[in-house]
């Protein structure tokens, strides 16, 4: 098995592992390679040592290997606690006996973290694109598994152009992502990931769109000026806000973010970017995350060096350069 450095959960169900795990045998074998795996872990004891479930026989990730650390930081609880009956990805450090003859595996996660570190995270550039697991989020952005559990950043800017209150209105955890590398600390090593540039430029996404026709969309805010409903995760159009004299129909709108709506597509207009919309039906559906559509082949394309989102015609230009 070659030893690849995906994030956390990508490689537990993967023959490899099973027959690595498979008796005590394979383990040392697996011990003595150095080959990377992956188990759940079942149990945070009171020093605070990870216990995994190998199948045959128990592991142990002690807290001092749970988690590879910068220069004088200390390994936090939470950062422990947090991957009970999750799976984790270890390197063998050694076979040991309990008292009773029982044999039980020291395992590293710390190890196979700094390999990753080294070997992968540490030769990315901008502009790279890779896979992602998501973790968690906040209500900035979405921590995304880079790799053996190494976390960066998504941010909220970052998901996609049409804009969204919370990473909940497009990401769940334990999404797999293909993000592109935004940024790379120089000191720290920590990187910062986009999404957008992979989900089409806004040519792309309106061409999925013709003036006639009747759609659905999400509505994503309510401005005095109109009401923003999204297409596509990096396209939005703006529909008119009715009026009334005592706000109610404002007010009924604030209510209705996040839910689907019909629209009727009025004009499309790509030298300002615009896409005008009449509401159809806005009180109906339930709220739910849009798709993620990438309109790069990231099997074949693993670095993009620019993306202009807006067209040649705009007279804004929105883009990115790495």
């Amino acid at each position: 098995m070659q030893n690849t450095y995906l994030p956390e959960g990508c490689r537990i169900a993967t023959k490899e592992n099973r027959e690595a795990l498979a008796s005590p045998a394979s383990i040392e074998k697996a011990a003595e390679s150095g080959m990377i795996l992956e188990a759940t872990a079942i149990l945070c004891d009171r020093d605070m040592s990870l216990h995994v479930d190998l199948g045959c026989m128990r592991g142990i990730i002690p807290r001092s290997e749970a988690v590879l650390c910068r220069d004088g930081e200390q390994v936090k609880d939470i950062a422990v606690i947090s991957r009970v009956g999750k799976p984790v990805c270890f390197t063998v450090e050694q076979i040991s006996y309990s008292r009773t003859g029982e044999p039980y595996a020291l395992l590293s996660r710390k190890n196979a973290q700094r390999r990753c570190a080294l070997y992968s995270l540490g030769g990315l550039i901008p502009g790279d694109i890779i896979p992602v697991r998501v973790t968690h989020l906040e209500r900035f952005g979405a921590f995304a598994d880079v790799g053996c559990g190494i976390c960066a950043l998504l941010p909220l800017d970052g998901i996609s152009v049409s804009r969204i209150a919370h990473p909940s209105d497009r990401l769940t955890p334990g999404m797999m992502l293909s993000c592109v590398v935004r940024a790379i600390d120089p000191e720290t090593g920590r990187i910062t990931l986009s999404l957008r540039e992979l989900l089409g430029t806004w040519e792309q996404n309106a061409a999925l769109f013709s003036v006639g026709q009747t759609a659905a969309g999400i509505i994503r805010s309510v401005e005095k000026y109109g009401i923003f409903v999204e297409l596509a995760p990096n396209l939005a159009g703006l529909a008119e806000l009715r009026t009334d004299a005592d706000g109610a129909q404002t007010a009924k709108m604030q209510a209705c973010i996040g839910r689907y709506t019909g629209v009727y597509i009025k004009s499309i207009q790509p030298e300002r970017m615009k896409i005008k919309l009449v509401l159809i039906d806005s009180y109906r559906g339930e709220t739910a995350h849009s798709g993620i559509k990438y309109f790069v082949d990231t099997d074949r394309v693993t670095h993009i060096d620019r993306w202009r989102y807006s067209p040649a015609c705009a007279n804004r230009v929105i883009e990115s350069i790495f």
